[in-house]
C-alpha cells in the first residue's frame, strides 16, 4: 500500500488552541504510523471570501480565479487521502476561517462529480461550553454532514469536546487519544 497523504485544515486563529492541539494529537499519530501529513494554518494566510463568480463553473479548466493561498491548498487536496478540518466552536459555529475554507470548496466542483469526492474526512471541534448541543457545535457537526453528503465525500469520524483555555484540552486524555487513533487509521487508508 502506498504512503497515505493526510491534509490538515486548522480553522483557529490560535496555534495553541484546543482544536490545533488534537489536531496535533492526529497529526502525531498519523506520522507514527507512517503517513505524509501536510498542514495548513488558515489564520496566517491569504484566504479571499469566494465572489460568486462562477468562473469555476462554467469553466472548470480554469477553477477558482481568486489568486490568494487557497490555491496551494487546492493542490493539496487534489492529491490528499484524507482531508482533517480542525476548529473550534465561535458563536455556535465553526470559526470564521474554517468557514472562508468551506465556501472556497465550492471551486473544486467540477462537471459531474466534486474533487473531494470519495475521500476520507475527520472533523475535530472543541468548544468552551459542556456540550455539542449548548455550545452550538451541533451545528457545525450537521452543517460537516450535510456537506460532505453533497460532496459525496465519507466522514470517517467526528472527534469534539469541552475546554475553555487555550490548551485546555490537552489535560483530556481521551480525546487526545481518540484523535491520536484516527490519525492511525487514516494513515490506513481508513
Amino acid at each position: 500500500m502506498s504512503k497515505q497523504k493526510i491534509v490538515i485544515i486548522k480553522g483557529s486563529p490560535r496555534k495553541k488552541g484546543n482544536s490545533c492541539a488534537l489536531a496535533e494529537s492526529l497529526v502525531k499519530g498519523a506520522k507514527d504510523n507512517g503517513a505524509h501529513v501536510e498542514e495548513f494554518f488558515l489564520q496566517d494566510m491569504d484566504i479571499r471570501p469566494c465572489n460568486a463568480c462562477n468562473v469555476c463553473i462554467n469553466q472548470p479548466k480554469k477553477g477558482c480565479i481568486i489568486d490568494d493561498d487557497m490555491q496551494e491548498i487546492y493542490v493539496s487536496l487534489r492529491s490528499g487521502d484524507s482531508i482533517v478540518i480542525a476548529s473550534p466552536i465561535y458563536w455556535f459555529n465553526i470559526s470564521a476561517q474554517t468557514k472562508l475554507f468551506i465556501d472556497r470548496l465550492y471551486g473544486l466542483i467540477e462537471p459531474n462529480r466534486h474533487v473531494l469526492k470519495d475521500k476520507r474526512i475527520g472533523i475535530i471541534l472543541t468548544y468552551g461550553d459542556t456540550n455539542q448541543h449548548s455550545s452550538g457545535a451541533i451545528h457545525a457537526i450537521n452543517s460537516f454532514k450535510d456537506t460532505f453528503r453533497y460532496i459525496g465525500a465519507e466522514i470517517t469520524e467526528i472527534i469534539h469536546g469541552s475546554a475553555m483555555d487555550a490548551g485546555e484540552i490537552s489535560q483530556n486524555q481521551k480525546l487526545m487519544d481518540n484523535a491520536y487513533q484516527l490519525g492511525k487509521k487514516l494513515s490506513l487508508g481508513k
